[in-house]
C-alpha cells in the first residue's frame, strides 16, 4: 500500500466519521454547514488558479464550477437525511469501486484501457463500468427498501453525474494547468494548516478534489427536481 493511498484513506475515514455525525445531530444541520464551508473554501482555491493562467476560456470554465459549488450547496441544504445517502452511495460508491475494480481488473479485459486518456489517464474502462454499476445498484437497492421510486428515480444517475464532475473538473484544472486544487494556497502559512484537514498537504489535493464529483452531482439534481 503506498504512502499516498494510505494518506487519502486515513483522511477519507476521518472525514466519513465527521460527516456521519454531522448527519445524525440537529437534523443534520451541522452538515450542511460544514459541507458549505467546504464549497467556500473550494471556491477559494478556484480563484486562486487564475494565478497561473487567465483566459476567456478558463474565465468561463471557473464560473461553471462556481456555478456548480453554489448549486450543490443549495441542494445539499435543502434536502433530508435520507436523501443524502443517495448522494453518499452513488457518488462515493462510484469513486471507491471505479478505484478498486481499476486497480483488480484494469487492462484486463479492455487492451487499450484508457476511456480518457487526455483528460484522466489514470481512469480505465473496467473500472468505470463496474464502478458505475456497482454505484447504481447501490442506489437501487436504498430505493427499492424505501419504496420511492416514483420520487426518487433520479437519483440513480448520481454514479453517472459523479463520473461527468470528475472528468470536469480534470479538465478544468488541465486548462488552467493545475495538478492539485490547493497547490496555490497550500503555499500560504494559514491555508496550508487549514488543507491539512483534507489531507491537503502538496500532492494530495484539497477542498474542491473532495468536493467536486458531490457539487457537480448535487447541481444537476437540483435542476432535475426543479423540473419534474
Amino acid at each position: 500500500m503506498d504512502k499516498n493511498f494510505k494518506t487519502r484513506l486515513s483522511v477519507g475515514l476521518g472525514m466519513f466519521t465527521v460527516a456521519l455525525f454531522a448527519l445524525y445531530t440537529f437534523n443534520g444541520i451541522p452538515f450542511k454547514i460544514i459541507f458549505g464551508l467546504f464549497a467556500a473554501v473550494s471556491a477559494i482555491e478556484l480563484m486562486s488558479f487564475f494565478h497561473n493562467k487567465f483566459t476567456i476560456k478558463n474565465a468561463i470554465l471557473g464560473l461553471i464550477e462556481l456555478a456548480l459549488l453554489i448549486g450543490g450547496t443549495i441542494f445539499v441544504a435543502k434536502i433530508d437525511v435520507a436523501h443524502f445517502w443517495y448522494i453518499i452511495l452513488g457518488v462515493c460508491g462510484y469513486d471507491i469501486f471505479a478505484y478498486l475494480f481499476g486497480k483488480a481488473f484494469g487492462g484486463k479485459v479492455f487492451v487499450k484501457s484508457r476511456p480518457f486518456p487526455k483528460i484522466s489517464k489514470n481512469k480505465t474502462w473496467e473500472g468505470t463500468i463496474l464502478g458505475l454499476l456497482s454505484s447504481i445498484g447501490m442506489v437501487a437497492v436504498m430505493i427499492a427498501v424505501r419504496g420511492s421510486f416514483a420520487t426518487d428515480w433520479f437519483y440513480l444517475l448520481c454514479g453517472p453525474l459523479a463520473l461527468v464532475g470528475d472528468l470536469f473538473e480534470s479538465a478544468l484544472k488541465r486548462s488552467f494547468k493545475v495538478k492539485d486544487s490547493n497547490e496555490v494556497v497550500i503555499k500560504n502559512e494559514v491555508f496550508a494548516k487549514l488543507e491539512y484537514c483534507v489531507g491537503g498537504t502538496e500532492g494530495h489535493g484539497g477542498f474542491l478534489d473532495r468536493i467536486d464529483s458531490t457539487a457537480f452531482t448535487a447541481t444537476i439534481l437540483l435542476l432535475i427536481s426543479l423540473l419534474v
